[in-house]
């Protein structure tokens, strides 16, 4: 139901979404596509959704509460780690993944109309054993590296309702992202 072109777009505004939402200018990141998610023992996932009448899209950041992704998140929050608890530390990657499915959110709008975001949730990492319940026609993996270190991993999970086909343009002209607009 969703067409090869359309998969890669998927795939690609995500990696790009990615990286607009969780890279610091300070620290080398990398996306790169896996087939399958590795064995990561005691993570966590947060879950964040787009959806449209034609399909729903998942994305799933998962992680581990250790000191290479407690870094990362603290140099994005401005903060050293030593002052990030656990709580911080999720309300932090939360908040940043959902400024990357805010930014994949705008970019699907080009591309299909009545767009809808959820809030992020917070599941067990168990849960991921599960994922081919969902019945996804696309499902891709990813994997983030910080300074040459796997920090996270990311899956991307569509639901088809209806034949998908997009083909991404070449937009040189970039949107804003933070700005208020006033009516």
């Amino acid at each position: 139901m969703i067409s090869n072109q359309a998969k890669a777009g998927f795939d690609s505004l995500l990696i790009s979404c990615l990286k607009s939402g969780l890279s610091s200018s300070s620290e080398s990141f990398e996306i790169k596509k896996i087939n399958e998610l590795p064995e990561i023992e005691k993570h966590e996932t947060i879950v964040l959704t787009v959806s449209s009448y034609l399909f729903r899209l998942m994305v799933m950041i998962h992680f581990n509460v250790n000191d290479s992704t407690m870094q990362h998140m603290g140099s994005l929050n401005g903060m050293q780690t030593e002052e990030m608890d656990h709580q911080l530390f999720h309300d932090t990657i939360a908040e940043f993944g959902n400024l990357s499915c805010g930014i994949l959110n705008r970019d699907l709008g080009a591309y299909f109309p009545h767009l809808g975001m959820s809030t992020p949730n917070l599941i067990g990492g168990k849960c991921m054993d599960y994922l081919q319940m969902l019945n996804c026609a696309h499902i891709q993996h990813f994997e983030a590296n910080v300074e040459g270190e796997a920090v996270f991993h990311a899956s991307l999970c569509v639901k088809a309702y209806d034949e998908l086909d997009f083909e991404m343009t070449d937009n040189t002209e970039s949107a804003n992202t933070g700005e208020l607009e006033l009516f």
